[in-house]
């Protein structure tokens, strides 16, 4: 028999709270190869479409989510705009979702950054966690994020039945998803390098676990960067 029941914390200690975490469709500059951070584009033809398979997959796997919420920046409000419009869902926007401030480095491809940045390429190459382009370091992104996926979870498990997992749908960006992930992980700062950058429209779940208090107790992974086109007939036939 399975011990798995016996590891699992008892409900009138302990809440829980599922959140979906949604990277973001393809951007025009995504296609193009620039870097993006808190700057860019909306969507391409090809994200448009990715966001629409996503929200099939959504409206099917994860059918009444109590809280949906997104970063502000444009490519994942788009990205939101199709499961929005199919469900009619109330989007909450919250700012501290935003991917990793690149500053200087915003707009520009590779080769770029290493002309204009060569001093800044070579401390990230020494494996230093520099602010890119003047704007923020991973560490800075790391504890930004959690802040606020603490603050969801605390506010998607408030009002849940005893036993109940509540689900928030959470849009968002590459880097987010990467550093909680090694967070939830107990990877050291730095240790979201491990992880493939999750692609487009792919969907990442995680498990909080709330103390009596409302402090993370512990963070499950159920899945990470998982491709969305190949469930959808299984899901909606």
């Amino acid at each position: 028999m399975s011990l798995r029941w016996a590891e699992k914390p008892a409900h009138s200690v302990h809440r829980e709270a599922r959140l979906v975490l949604i990277r973001h469709g393809e951007s025009e500059w995504n296609a193009e190869g620039r870097i993006q951070g808190q700057h860019g584009t909306g969507l391409s033809a090809r994200g448009r479409a990715q966001a629409e398979d996503v929200a099939t997959y959504l409206t099917a796997a994860f059918p009444d989510p109590v809280l949906v919420v997104a970063s502000d920046l444009e490519r994942v409000t788009q990205t939101a705009a199709p499961y929005v419009s199919s469900t009619g869902a109330t989007v909450e926007v919250d700012k501290r979702l935003r991917e990793i401030d690149t500053g200087a480095w915003s707009g520009l491809i590779g080769a770029e950054v290493a002309e204009r940045f060569p001093d800044e390429i070579a401390a990230v190459r020494r494996g230093e966690d520099i602010p890119r382009g003047g704007g923020e370091r991973f560490a800075d992104l790391r504890v930004r994020v959690a802040e606020a996926l603490h603050d969801l979870a605390r506010q998607a498990s408030a009002d849940a039945n005893a036993g109940a997992t509540p689900t928030a749908l959470i849009f968002t960006h590459g880097g987010p998803i990467r550093v909680s992930v090694a967070a939830a992980l107990d990877l050291p700062e730095g240790g979201h390098q491990l992880l493939d950058p999750p692609e487009n429209c792919s969907v990442t779940v995680l498990t909080f676990v709330l103390d009596e208090s409302g402090d993370v107790a512990a963070i499950r992974l159920g899945n990470y960067n998982g491709h969305v086109s190949a469930r959808i007939h299984s899901l909606t036939s």
